[in-house]
């Protein structure tokens, strides 16, 4: 379809809206005697444009109905009325005028799927319509244009369109408003009348304040001398209720005489000034902190222990070192009444609870719960506060939180305390000193408040993920708890106590809509997750829940009690692997174990022989420095005790040796492989097989004793995983297996071992 188009300028034409427009341009006139009932109305881009091109008009245009035509003495009035907004395609440049060859309807107009516009927004155009009305007409005017709008709300789109095209927006704007579907433009004029009331409100108080100003500049200058002399006269000043107010809060704090005498010396202070002195209210400020810090005021702790061991077990699943040491804390209270404040450190791998375990303490204790992030703190002003001398001063985090919690003695929890930093502010690690030491912190002194404030009642929890960046002077004022990663069993028993019935409630979903069975939270944990915590495996959970309540919406059957095979449907392949026990056929390939900050891993320390005119020594694997040790001192050690093996030194002169460790892309470092590596070297020299089901793991000096290692319940718990049977730990490590429930070591064999002679009688055949 091709056809004619009108263009104007200066004005858009929107549906439902009348417009009168004078025809100048006989190119125009022609289109428009041409027309029978409608026309298809465009408007320019630039209204200077005298003989518009394609590219000086909007491609979004109105099909509007042609009301009346007025020709007089060569002029033409013609009134119009826009009946739908329409998409105006292929335009090109005829003598006649521009023509289009495609025009469309946007399908967002049509009216079966056309959103409804939201009766409160035309109730806000409507509203901010009227204000600007208001204030730009006399009143009998403002009126008939008032009563006018009333009437088309009656018909909101109309209203819409009306206002869009008769408020005096830019084309530009106006062009905006035609482009975007009813709904749409409703909620974008809202937006700008808004905007526009705001800024006319301001403008109005600005005039009026100016006006007022400039009137009461005069009388200001003679009142403010003339009621400073009432007041000499009365011997009253014009700050007393402020004064009065202050003095009377000081009566109700529990404060010693030293506090006492500052906060009546600084209150002098304040009198002496002029309540329009700049430093009147900072001075004031500084005065209601003082008066708002707990000085004294504790909660009174809950020493029900049955009652606190209930709450911790109810919360956190396992951690029973840290649960041990939270009861034990609260006995010592409870017999001795008084006492300070432990200071505790919580360690260890993400997502285990370090955080939310402050709350359950706070709980169980029955105190406030208060909890600063270090995380990213380079400024010492951060935890000592600034001096009240600096502009914008402000008290430190410590007794800020402490005066939102209105007691001396809350759990406060110093999160990611790892990751403080450092830089020309100061070190704030070193400002935790005496806020951490319990000789200290009972006289810490914040700059801001410039009294020596008592925190030794302040139960301080610190958590990080690692000890390393922790300076020693600090880490040595802390009590260091360490928390392990999570075995598959307490995991399982952590998602079906917490995690999913937190999910369930999260999505709306009850208990009988959505199960999980042990054996899926173990496919879920071991193929979907890597991780010590649980946070990962929350996130299965809930995008297990949300596909369940997709497909509930959609009328779709699914299986209530999830299965292996609803995992693959919903999460997709799986995305780690675990590694599993390999036979023993090779000789000179043994199992080691190994701690991540994902859990245990076992690894596979493989050995080739191959002859060579010089011995040599390869290493492959990505492996680090304390590992590439390892193997030299296990290779030494076999050549100085090469008879005690049965193997001939010839055969270690002419032999070239290469130990690699599989997954060459992840490194791989620490010195437990020392005994792993030895027996691999020994099974290769002696052509002997490793026993089947064994692993092993330890550090070997160069005398060739074994030493304990750490991450033992790790460890002990991937060789399950993997079908292990036999473990061969050092001799030392055996306090730390027996710290582990008996649960997690069923199926297990421990064998302890001094020297590396121990392990080689063990492990090979």
């Amino acid at each position: 379809m091709e056809t004619l188009l009108l263009t104007i300028k200066n004005v858009v034409l929107f549906p439902e809206t009348v417009l009168t427009i004078q025809v100048a341009r006989e190119k125009n006139k022609n289109i428009i005697r041409s027309s029978v009932e409608t026309i298809y109305v465009v408007t320019q881009r630039d209204a200077k444009t005298k003989d518009p091109k394609p590219e000086d008009i909007y491609t979004t245009g109105t099909k509007a109905e042609i009301l009346n035509i007025e020709e007089s003495k060569g002029k033409m009035k013609v009134t119009l009325r826009g009946l739908e907004r329409v998409y105006l395609e292929n335009i090109v440049r005829t003598d006649e005028g521009l023509q289009a060859t495609a025009i469309t309807t946007p399908i967002d107009t049509l009216e079966e799927i056309n959103q409804p516009v939201k009766p409160e927004i035309i109730s806000n155009i409507l509203e901010k319509s009227m204000f600007l009305i208001d204030l730009h007409n006399d009143k009998e005017h403002a009126e008939i244009a008032k009563t006018s709008l009333r009437d088309m709300a009656k018909s909101p789109i109309q209203l819409v369109n009306f206002i869009c095209g008769n408020f005096g927006f830019a084309i530009s704007m106006q062009q905006e408003l035609l482009e975007m579907n009813n709904s749409t433009r409703a909620d974008k004029l809202s937006e700008i009348l808004n905007k526009e009331a705001e800024m006319q409100k301001t403008q109005v108080e600005i005039n009026t304040k100016t006006i007022e100003d400039i009137a009461a500049d005069q009388r200001a200058y003679f009142l403010h001398h003339q009621m400073a002399a009432i007041q000499r006269e009365l011997g009253e000043d014009d700050g007393k209720e402020i004064f009065d107010d202050l003095r009377k809060k000081a009566e109700t704090k529990n404060w010693n005489n030293e506090v006492k005498a500052v906060f009546e010396e600084q209150l002098k202070k304040l009198e002496r000034l002029n309540t329009h002195h700049p430093e009147f209210a900072d001075q004031q400020n500084y005065l209601e902190f003082m008066l708002d810090l707990p000085w004294n005021d504790v909660s009174e702790d809950n020493y029900d222990i049955r009652n606190a061991k209930q709450v911790l077990d109810e919360d956190h699943y396992g951690l029973e070192k840290v649960k041990e040491r939270i009861i034990e804390y609260l006995a010592v209270m409870k017999a001795r009444k008084q006492g300070k404040s432990p200071i505790l450190c919580l360690y260890g791998p993400p997502g285990i609870g370090k955080t939310s375990l402050g709350k359950s303490v706070a709980r169980a204790l029955g105190r406030k719960y208060a909890r600063v992030s270090l995380g990213g703190l380079h400024d010492e002003a951060e935890i000592r506060g600034h001096r009240k001398t600096y502009i914008g001063a402000m008290p430190g985090r410590i007794l800020a939180e402490l005066k939102k919690t209105k007691t001396s003695n809350p759990v406060f929890v110093l999160d990611e305390i790892d990751k403080i930093g450092a830089d020309y502010k100061g070190d704030p690690t070193a400002a935790l000193l005496e806020v951490l030491d319990p000789e200290q912190n009972t006289t810490f002194h914040d700059n801001y408040l410039d009294i020596d404030y008592d925190l030794s009642k302040v139960l301080f929890i610190a958590t990080a993920n690692s000890l390393d960046t922790i300076p020693r002077p600090l880490l040595d004022r802390m009590e260091l708890i360490e928390m392990t990663g999570y075995c598959i069993e307490e995991k399982q028993e952590i998602a079906a106590q917490h995690l999913i019935p937190k999910q369930l409630e999260e999505h709306g979903l009850k208990k009988n809509q959505l199960r999980f069975t042990k054996k899926v939270l173990a496919l879920l944990i071991d193929n979907y997750t890597r991780e010590s915590g649980v946070r990962s495996l929350e996130r299965q959970i809930a995008a297990i829940c949300r596909k369940v309540v997709t497909k509930m919406a959609l009328g779709e059957e699914y299986n209530v009690s999830v299965t292996a095979e609803d995992l693959v449907t919903y999460l997709g392949k799986a995305r780690f692997s675990r590694d599993i026990y390999e036979d023993n056929r090779y000789i000179g390939v043994v199992t080691g174990l190994a701690w991540t900050q994902v859990g245990g891993e076992i690894l596979f320390i493989e050995t080739s022989l191959s002859h060579s005119k010089t011995p040599t020594l390869t290493l492959t694997g990505n492996l680090g420095d304390v590992m590439k040790e390892s193997a030299t001192i296990a290779l030494g050690y076999i050549k100085a005790h090469a008879a005690d093996f049965g193997i001939s030194p010839k055969d270690l002169e002419t032999t070239a040796v290469h130990i690699h460790v599989p997954e060459g892309a992840i490194p791989k470092d620490g010195p437990s492989a020392g005994i792993t590596m030895t027996t691999a070297l020994v099974s290769a020299f002696t052509k002997r097989k490793v026993r089947a089901r064994i692993a092993m793991t330890g550090e070997m000096t160069l005398r060739g004793k074994v030493l304990p290692i750490g991450g033992v319940k790790e460890k002990m718990l991937a060789a399950k995983r993997a079908g292990i049977t036999d473990l061969i730990f050092c001799k030392d490590n055996e306090k730390d297996v027996l710290e582990i429930p008996e649960l997690y070591r069923k199926g297990l064999t421990f064998h302890y071992v001094s020297d590396i002679h121990e392990v080689i009688a063990l492990a090979l055949l």
